[in-house]
């Protein structure tokens, strides 16, 4: 009888152990993640300095900056979708800013306002430095330069495109009044923080195993062994 459990115990309870040890890495991966996404959101939230400094010398990403410049009419529009609004575009335009010139990430338009004319317009703004990692070099499609439409915020080759430098200032406020676009910050709400799930799966899994395991040692028991067959 003994030697019939030895394989499933070892089995049974070795896979309980491993999905245990999952299911704990994805609640130490969850408090990572609390702690990372509190860190950013500090970041976005924190009090805006002049975007240069949050540049040089070195890049602060999703740091909380703020300008004054004038946006010029020149725009790429990348094509998106938006909660609520349904299909449509980011504006990210040319703006002007002292002696230099970087790329604002306007906000948002529905489809049908996105050719219409943004005049230049002299504005101070508070916002976030981002680099965007949304380009696939496999996956996203070249930009459609005749209609003006872009599948990924690829900040390099907008600025090449438009002439700035490669540096990107996502608008939270605005002096703008009555603005054509609606500014759509950046948030944390879309960084995906699943492991808590994933932790609960696992030991759900665990438990169902454990379970499955102990009724399969029970069978085992109660099947009589060759040797009782025998009658010996």
């Amino acid at each position: 009888m003994a030697k019939r459990l030895i394989l499933p115990v070892i089995f049974g309870f070795g896979g309980v152990a491993v999905l245990l040890w999952l299911g704990t890495w994805q609640l130490q991966r969850l408090a990572w993640k609390q702690e990372l996404l509190a860190d950013i959101e500090a970041k976005m939230m924190g009090e805006p300095q002049p975007w240069q400094e949050a540049v040089e010398p070195v890049f602060v990403n999703n740091a909380a900056v703020k300008a004054t410049g004038v946006i010029l009419p020149e725009e790429i529009h990348y094509l998106t979708s938006r909660d609520l609004y349904g299909p449509g575009f980011r504006i990210i335009a040319k703006f002007e800013t002292e002696a230099r010139t970087i790329l604002i990430d306007r906000g948002f338009v529905q489809s049908p306002a996105k050719d219409d004319p943004r005049p230049e317009i002299k504005v101070s703004v508070t916002g976030n430095l981002v680099r965007p990692n949304e380009v696939d070099p496999l996956f996203t499609p070249d930009p459609d330069l005749a209609a003006n439409i872009w599948f990924a915020r690829d900040v390099p080759a907008m600025a090449a495109h438009l002439g700035t430098e490669p540096v990107l200032l996502v608008v939270r406020t605005s002096s703008e009044v009555d603005s054509p676009v609606s500014a759509w910050p950046i948030s944390t709400e879309f960084l995906p923080n699943n492991h808590l799930q994933y932790a609960v799966t696992w030991y759900l899994m665990a438990l169902a195993w454990f379970g499955m395991t102990a009724y399969l040692l029970w069978r085992i028991r109660r099947q009589p062994d060759q040797n009782e067959l025998h009658g010996r």
